[in-house]
Formats: C-alpha cells, structure tokens, sequence
C-alpha cells in the first residue's frame, strides 16, 4: 500500500461560516425609521460578509475571531492511497459531512487544497444527483453520463442497478414521487455500481431498512476488496471495523487520530466523545462505597490484554473491577451484570474464585477479574453494572450502574457463529456451538 500513488490528497483545508447574530431592536419609531432607511446598505454588507473572511486570522489557533464565526474545519491534512477503505468517524457537528462536499465539489474551502485523482462517485443526501422531475431510468443514465460512463455501459450495468435497488415496478415514475427510502436505494446502487474508482458514502444509508443496509455494506465490502477507494462515514463502529481497515477520527473540525480502524475507534469510544471502557476513581474520597471498600477502577481488557471498548466476537475478554478493602474480617463478592442497548439482561456473574470463596478479607488492595469467552456475546453494544456486596451480614457496599461499556464486532468472515450467513441473527448471545450433519443415503 506505501507504493501506491494518492487518491485523495487534503492539504491544509479550512472551512469557515458566518452565523447569525442578535439583530438590535429599535424601541422608539425614529430609530425603525432610520433603520428601514439604512436597511439596503447594511443587508449588502451583510451578504457580503458571508462569503468574505478578511477579518479572521486563518493562521489563529484557538479562537475563532468574533462571535459570528464558525469554523467547521481547521487545516485538516492526510491522504488517502488508491484502494484504501477508509472510515470517518466523530460526533455529529466534528466536520464529517463538510469535509465529503468538499471533497465532491459541492462547496469550496476557505482555504487549503484538496486533490483527487480518479471518477467519484458520492452519496451523501438522500437522492443526491436526481433530478426529481425525471424518472428513476432517466436519473441512473443522467448519473451515468455525469461520471463520464458511455451509454452502452450504462446498459450493461442498468439491469444490476434496478435488481440491486429494489424499485423496478417504479423505474419509469418520475423520482419525486419516491419516498426517502425508495431514493436511498436507487442512489446507493447507481453509485456502487456504476464503477466509480473512487466511492464516497456518508451516513445517509441510516435511512434504509435493516436489509437493505446490510446489501450495502455488503456491496462496499466488494467494492473495497476489487480495489477502488472506499471513503465512508458513519456513526455505526461496527460498520467501520468491518470494512475498514484505516479509520480517521475527527474532533471540532480537525484530526483527532488517524490509523488502524480497531485502534481509532477504540479512542473514540473510549474519550469523552463516547462511552468508556475504563472508569476510575482517583480520590478515594469521592469513589463509590463505604468506610468497608471503596472501588478504584472498573474496566473492560481486550483479549491482548488492552484496554478497550472495541471486542472482536472471536477473541475473549475481562472485566475487572480494582477495589481498596479498609476494614478486614468480611466476606466480599464482587459480581458483574451485562446488558444490551435496549436494557435487557444478557448475563450476571458472581466471583466464585475458590482462593477466595467464604474466606474473609484482610484490608488491602483488590484486582477481581472474570474471563468471558469468545463466542458468546452477539454483536452490538453492552454496558456493565458493577456491584460488591459482603455475605454475613449481606449488605451492598457499592452499585455503579452502566460503569463501562464496551461494543462487540463480528467482522462476518466466516469464523464466527453466523457462519457465511449475512442476514439478521436475533438475540442478546451468540454462542459457536458445535454441528454434526449426517448423510443419510436415499434407498430410491
């Protein structure tokens, strides 16, 4: 991949917009009258200011010289090889979207340069590139000509398009009367398979059904192994880890971190832009607990040892919990209890570690950990309620509810449990179990 020459180069590229002020209000009529008079010349500086930027210092670093300016990106640099998957991700307002029309030319940047070698192809808004007033055949080879494609591969390709979108029974019904998933699917299979050598997709596909956003990430999976460039943006993570390979990550319009997908992603989540993998509690004052135990940290350690928030479904992983004991002779359980993003149980466990198990404690410091097994959570996002309570008396010493969170990817390449199934698996486990299949020989 070093050898090969630059898709996407972005040099030093700086957004800026005007925002709008609190206009003064004239309390008495003189005043409105002057002011109606005046109104022409100052709506003409006004118009003009949105597009002139002489007043602000683009070189500044921190400020954003007046109260009227926004500045959406901030001499955002890297380069994107031809070939590369390449995901975007970040909060919603950190540049992402501002960034792809720059990139597709649909707005300029205040300054720095952007160069782009290869026919792009984008999807950034629902029925971006159709004219509504003409139908859905008209607007695949209207798409087509603009890429610079010949009517005879349009040809070639157009029976794929319409299979792939879903909507033949409506490809002669002008787009406008299309609702916004209809669109959606027309404008991802025009843009996937018009054979763009470079592919740009923000998070738009939101908008269609389960089944159909599964087709598309399947179709960018093989655009992306057929060697063009892939550029996508979303806030799916599980997503970006499967089908890229290079994540950049971006923050209040500039680059935050950019490089392997696992380990961006896990910085993302793992900031204050997302969920933590790790919580600590640094004064033993303000730490959740009692004058028994108090607990210090609470984290969730990928199968190499790391903390992270971003677990591959086939590898293992612990939770641990790391607690002070001030006063010794009680029994002490530390347990766990996982949910899923819609609140549901997946499991609890309970420290049964027979070093341990009925013996009290004396004071000290404690590192308790459980070993979760690859396999057997399914894909999604979890969060973690800690607890450590003593037996005899029993009593709850502390209860950190949703103290981290972690998200398990399946990667779908076959070794998991799905197997080469690519549809919807259902429920909060996804345990690999062992299969036997015998043939049994038919006597016709």
């Amino acid at each position: 991949m070093e050898n090969q020459e630059a898709a996407i180069s972005v040099n030093d590229i700086s957004k800026i917009y005007r925002i709008g002020l609190k206009e003064e209000i004239s309390d008495n009529f003189v005043k409105a009258s002057l002011n109606f008079i005046r109104s022409p010349i100052s709506n003409f500086k006004k118009h003009r200011s949105l597009y002139r930027f002489k007043d602000v210092d683009l070189d500044a670093e921190g400020s954003d010289n007046g109260g009227d300016v926004l500045w959406a990106l901030r001499k955002v640099s890297f380069e994107i090889k031809q070939g590369e998957v390449v995901g975007i991700i970040g909060t919603n307002g950190a540049g992402k979207s501002t960034l792809l029309k720059i990139l597709c030319k649909i707005t300029k940047p205040t300054s720095g340069r952007a160069e782009i070698i290869g026919r792009v192809s984008s999807l950034l808004e629902v029925g971006t590139g159709f004219h509504p007033e003409l139908t859905g055949r008209e607007n695949i080879y209207l798409n087509g000509t603009i890429l610079g494609m010949r009517k005879n591969e349009i040809d070639q390709k157009f029976d794929d398009i319409v299979d792939f979108s879903g909507v033949s029974k409506f490809i002669d019904t002008p787009v406008k009367r299309y609702s916004s998933g209809m669109k959606v699917r027309l404008a991802f299979s025009v843009a996937a398979y018009l054979e763009p050598e470079i592919l740009i997709v923000d998070e738009v596909l939101a908008v269609g059904d389960a089944d159909f956003q599964k087709k598309c990430l399947n179709k960018m999976d093989d655009v992306g192994k057929s060697g063009r460039t892939v550029l996508f943006v979303s806030h799916n993570m599980q997503a970006v880890a499967r089908l890229c390979s290079r994540s950049i990550l971006m923050g209040r319009g500039k680059v935050v971190d950019d490089g392997p997908s696992e380990k961006v992603i896990s910085t993302y989540l793992n900031s204050e832009m997302g969920t933590s993998a790790s919580k600590e509690w640094s004064d033993p004052e303000s730490a959740p607990g009692n004058d028994i135990a108090r607990v210090r940290a609470v984290r969730i350690v990928s199968g190499e040892s790391k903390v992270s928030e971003y677990i591959d479904i086939n590898q293992p992983y612990r939770i641990e919990m790391e607690y002070d004991v001030f006063e010794s002779g009680f029994i002490l359980l530390p347990n766990f209890h996982v949910f899923n993003s819609n609140g549901i149980a997946a499991f609890s466990v309970v420290d049964v570690d027979p070093d341990w198990r009925g013996k009290k404690r004396p004071a000290g410091r404690y590192v308790s950990s459980v070993e979760v097994p690859a396999n057997i959570m399914a894909e999604g996002a979890f969060n973690v309620k800690a607890v450590l309570v003593t037996l005899k008396p029993l009593s709850v010493l502390f209860s950190c509810p949703s103290a981290v969170a972690f998200t398990v990817i399946d990667k779908q390449d076959g070794t998991t449990a799905r197997g080469d199934y690519v549809g919807k698996l259902h429920g909060v486990m996804r345990p690999k179990l062992e299969w036997r299949t015998e043939y049994m020989r038919s006597d016709s």
